[in-house]
């Protein structure tokens, strides 16, 4: 007698991928590609499938600055094994000339200054942030377009034998490693077919569409964009050692507001942190919120400098605030926009009393002068 078939779905996640994917859809906003093969690529490892001999995996991020390249593989890193630091990254700038390969791998025996050389890329280095749980590293060749031929030749070996020869001779072993690139090429060209679809001109456009959602011919140019440039700039060989490649779209207004939305959180934890369950709180409202995407994004840079902006205008004068007394544990802050000005403008509501509107120092000196 046949036993009774049961249709099996391919499709589900098990309970490792699944947490992955809620946190980095936390964290990481409008790339839901480059989520999506992240989360196959570790389910792979955890099921014990991945290729033996090889990198767990290996990835291609490709698109502008400031679309989340960097930050995804920083938001992988700090879900896993809970430090965006375990990422070790490898700045491709500065290795465009043949000879600086030995700050990787050392200099070999017989060398000037061969003992005081530490290679970037020994085994402690890799092993230093593995877990109990998850003994994984994370590599990045960031900007890989700018390293010299030696350093492409290098990842060859590590991307197909995960393997990579010290100059002492020592082999360091990859095979429990994502190894992440990244690049801008073809950054101009996909800015160039988005182009209608960015810029706080395109306010009203932006919120209509849903975030991360573009026309399907469109996405189709841009992922094609990004891909011919980087075949374009890099050999056959090395492209085919790359398991995946993933464009990352510029951010659109919608999705830099999510960006805000994560950045500003991020601000009130570290108040939390700080002060206990009892600390200040803000509220920032649209027009502020607006003022800071002004200051932090652009076409051009994206979400890169969002980051510093809040720093500036928020984080700081909320340092004053507190350090002088103006501001303190239990009391709510309203930051608003003053458009004269242009600036931000604190306004406090105390708990303990009756709501007390901290002014402007300009509007203040002005009702006193009317009194």
């Amino acid at each position: 007698m046949a036993g009774l078939k049961m249709l099996l779905d391919p499709t589900r996640m098990g309970r490792e991928a699944e947490k992955l994917e809620s946190d980095l859809r936390k964290r990481i906003v409008g790339q839901d590609d480059a989520i999506r093969q992240v989360i196959d690529m570790y389910q792979t490892f955890v099921a014990g499938m991945s290729s033996p001999g090889r990198p767990v995996g290996s990835l291609l991020f490709l698109g502008p600055t400031g679309s989340g390249k960097t930050r995804t593989v920083e938001a992988v890193a700090e879900s896993l094994v809970g430090d965006p630091r375990a990422v070790i990254k490898i700045d491709c700038a500065e290795f465009q000339h043949s000879h600086e390969i030995a700050k990787l791998v050392g200099s070999p025996p017989g060398y000037l200054g061969h003992r005081e050389t530490h290679p970037m890329l020994s085994q402690d280095v890799l092993d230093q942030f593995h877990t109990e749980k998850v003994k994984l590293s994370f590599v990045l060749f960031d900007e890989i377009e700018k390293a010299s031929d030696a350093l492409w030749n290098l990842l060859l070996g590590i991307l197909d034998k995960a393997t990579l020869t010290l100059g002492d001779n020592r082999r360091v072993d990859f095979s429990r490693t994502i190894v992440f690139l990244t690049s801008n090429l073809g950054a101009v060209e996909m800015n160039s077919l988005l182009r209608p679809n960015l810029g706080f001109a395109a306010r009203e456009a932006e919120r209509a569409r849903p975030a991360g959602i573009l026309d399907e011919k469109l996405n189709e140019k841009v992922s094609r964009a990004g891909i011919d440039a980087a075949r374009r700039k890099f050999t056959p060989e090395f492209m085919n050692r790359i398991d995946r490649t993933v464009v990352f779209k510029p951010l659109g207004t919608a999705e830099l507001h999510r960006i805000l939305d994560i950045e500003l959180q991020a601000v009130q934890d570290r108040i939390l942190r700080a002060a206990g369950t009892n600390s200040l709180t803000f509220t920032v409202n649209d027009e502020a919120q607006d003022f800071l995407l002004q200051e932090g994004t652009d076409e051009r840079y994206g979400a890169r400098h969002l980051k510093r902006a809040v720093e500036r205008h928020l984080v700081q004068p909320m340092s004053n605030l507190m350090a002088t007394g103006q501001a303190q544990a239990g009391d709510r802050l309203i930051v608003d926009f003053d458009a004269e000005r242009t600036r931000l403008v604190f306004l406090k509501e105390s708990r303990e009393a009756a709501p007390e509107i901290a002014l402007p120092a300009a509007t203040a000196a002005g009702q006193s002068a009317a009194a």
